[in-house]
């Protein structure tokens, strides 16, 4: 289980490590004596985001390799080739608060060259994010910048927004990247983004009437059960709308956030609240697919036999 330690509402430094176990399902940190289960809701509602779908990535026969970066295939148009650190600080000042994905890759790399199409597919479908690839063998700018930037093994991803780095992996497969990227960049889908206790109280204020059970899913920005899990998340957000609101959170994206885990006695991620009237009717903690469906069936009203 990957443990997270010394959290501080006012300030928070600590990076997650990934678990390296398949079996890992939660993070954990321990902050606060248990409080019971309850809401305080005296804020109004305010317009929710607006939301677009998202599709399923499926990758193409015969698109284009990173090792081709002298001669960009016509498929990879929207991947943006760095050849020096100026262009990468440029690029990221550019995206201002979108995502940003960048591959570091070389052109021997086998790895590299087996997922490079897939960041192909996604920078597709995914309007929202922007994508670089950093070859570190094309030249001595790009291995310098791969020095400057401690890339030691590829392919290697790094997430910014804001210019700021936000997350990363080295020796992913595309389901994982997928996860990120879904993970870190989602402003688009039929989940419901919240970013404080004010935004909890609203989206309950709003759905107050109507029997919809609000299925709130809280996590962490670095914690990977969390990120393995936003897929499913987002299916379902889909698939059950008529009945079911689906929200995130993270805790420590501010100060408001991390009072709110705390109220709510959230000890590990992810953890998942079920809402109805106002009142937490039950919870769910870990990244399993079928006992998070289970569960949100069972809450929803749908008899569950285990």
């Amino acid at each position: 289980m990957a443990t997270v330690a010394n959290f501080s509402a006012n300030r928070i430094t600590t990076v997650i490590q990934r678990p390296t176990s398949a079996v890992a399902s939660t993070s954990s940190f321990v902050f606060f004596d248990p409080k019971p289960n309850s809401l305080i809701l005296k804020q109004r509602w305010v317009k929710n985001p607006s939301k677009r779908s998202f599709s399923a990535v499926k990758v193409k026969a015969g698109a284009a390799s990173p090792g081709k970066v002298g001669t960009p295939a016509v498929n990879d148009e929207k991947v943006q080739k760095i050849h020096s650190g100026e262009e990468f600080d440029e690029a990221l000042k550019k995206a201002k608060n979108k995502l940003v994905v960048v591959e570091f890759a070389t052109s021997k790399s086998d790895q590299s060259n087996k997922i490079y199409p897939f960041m192909v597919e996604l920078s597709r479908a995914c309007n929202d994010v922007d994508f670089l690839l950093v070859m570190g063998d094309e030249s001595e700018k790009t291995k310098e910048l791969c020095r400057r930037e401690k890339i030691e093994k590829v392919p290697h991803f790094s997430f910014y927004k804001s210019m700021e780095k936000i997350h990363e992996e080295e020796g992913i497969g595309p389901d994982q990247l997928m996860g990120d990227v879904l993970y870190y960049g989602d402003s688009h889908s039929a989940v419901v983004q919240l970013h404080g206790r004010a935004d909890v109280e609203k989206l309950i204020d709003e759905n107050r009437t109507g029997g919809k059970l609000i299925v709130l899913d809280v996590g962490l920005k670095h914690c990977g059960p969390c990120v393995k899990v936003y897929p499913t998340v987002l299916k379902l957000s889909r698939s059950m709308s008529e009945t079911v609101v689906f929200a995130r959170m993270n805790g420590d994206e501010n100060d408001s956030c991390m009072e709110f885990l705390k109220d709510m006695n959230v000890i590990e991620v992810p953890t998942f609240l079920f809402i109805r009237n106002g009142d937490i009717c039950g919870r769910y903690v870990g990244s399993g697919k079928g006992e998070l469906i289970g569960e949100i069936l069972r809450y929803s009203g749908v008899r569950v036999t285990y």
